[in-house]
């Protein structure tokens, strides 16, 4: 399957929304796009992954990398996730508790603003 990327800016977030399967043969897209998007200077950073139907752990090292990426340039990271199946992935692999997870882009974007107000 195919790969989607699109990307939106919603209150001073960049929300990248991915679709179809993140694997070895298409993370290499998603990694040159979430860097695309740091190096031009996004700083608070959303990745939707609503439309996602597989991620292994090729994928979930470009998110990795991406949060630690952000983090050392003072920025924030979500993942906004409600599908039971890539849930259980992050609870296995425990970067539920690495990555904020979320269940809409606004309550990412909410959560995010409220914690830098904190």
């Amino acid at each position: 399957m195919e790969l989607s990327l699109a990307t939106r800016t919603v209150v001073e977030h960049t929300v990248l929304e991915v679709g179809g399967e993140v694997d070895v043969y298409t993370a290499p897209r998603l990694r040159e796009r979430l860097l695309e998007l740091i190096d031009g200077g996004a700083r608070h950073v959303v990745v939707d992954l609503g439309r996602v139907d597989f991620l292994d752990s090729t994928g979930l090292g470009v998110l990795v990398g991406a949060l630690k990426r952000l983090r050392s340039a003072g920025g924030s990271f979500a993942l906004v996730c409600d599908k039971e199946p890539l849930l259980k992935i992050f609870r296995i692999t425990a970067l539920d508790q690495v990555f904020p997870l979320h269940p809409t882009v606004d309550a990412a974007i909410s959560a995010d603003s409220a914690g830098a107000d904190a």
